[in-house]
């Protein structure tokens, strides 16, 4: 039973750093809408792999400093609300359809050119390791355990969130790629920027207010 839960929480921060749409999405869905759903999934599992690498760094990290989190618990819960903050904000001003102009022309790579693609271009942004970080630090995903267990099942639910993201991107494009408008994006981007900005709050406020309570561990 706790295996699941931490599958399912796994799952849950798959999806939130996979759905904000920047450039990366944006070039997803250009390879749904030119070369159909298979190729767009396969260079999503790209990305999503490449956030996979780097979730494994922050979980096995955030292990190996488990005394000083658990010693520095608030300031570092406060530093990560706060970067949680910034990157919904980041995303929610941020303009994807600007990456359109300059990447219009899709290659006619095969599916492990897609995959390869999108995974050195995603893992060229070790920013993403801080994500994690701050995820991880600010919504105590792990709790209190010391086991490897635990952090084994968070990390195939990353995966499987992600995957299910980009499967899910992929196909109800291709299922509308005639009448697909990426101007969507913009909403898209905006609607998530929104809600990870919104638990950098909950997460900053959880340290001086009774809201501590409420957020999961």
């Amino acid at each position: 039973m706790y295996d699941l839960v931490y599958i399912l929480k796994g799952i849950l921060i798959g999806l939130m750093v996979s759905i904000p749409l920047g450039p990366m999405g944006v070039l997803i869905i250009q390879k749904t809408l030119h070369k159909g759903a298979l190729s767009g999934f396969i260079a999503g599992m790209g990305a999503a792999c490449a956030d996979l690498f780097y979730a494994i760094i922050a979980t096995f990290g955030i292990g190996f400093v488990m005394n000083m989190v658990q010693t520095h618990e608030l300031l570092l819960q406060v530093i990560g609300g706060i970067l949680l903050l910034v990157l919904g904000l980041t995303i929610y001003f941020g303009n994807p359809l600007k990456q359109i102009k300059s990447r219009r022309k899709v290659s006619k790579k095969g599916l492990l050119g897609d995959f390869l693609t999108l995974f050195f271009l995603t893992v060229s942004n070790p920013v993403t390791v801080v994500v994690f970080m701050a995820i991880f630090a600010g919504t105590a995903v792990f709790g209190n355990t010391h086991s490897v267990f635990p952090e084994i099942m968070v990390i195939i639910g990353i995966l499987i969130g992600g995957a299910a993201w980009w499967y899910l991107v992929s196909t109800v494009v291709n299922i509308f790629r005639k009448k697909f408008k990426l101007r969507l994006l913009m909403m898209i981007n905006r609607i998530a920027g929104i809600v990870i900005a919104v638990l950098g709050i909950v997460v900053i406020l959880a340290v001086f207010t009774p809201l501590k309570q409420v957020i999961p561990t």
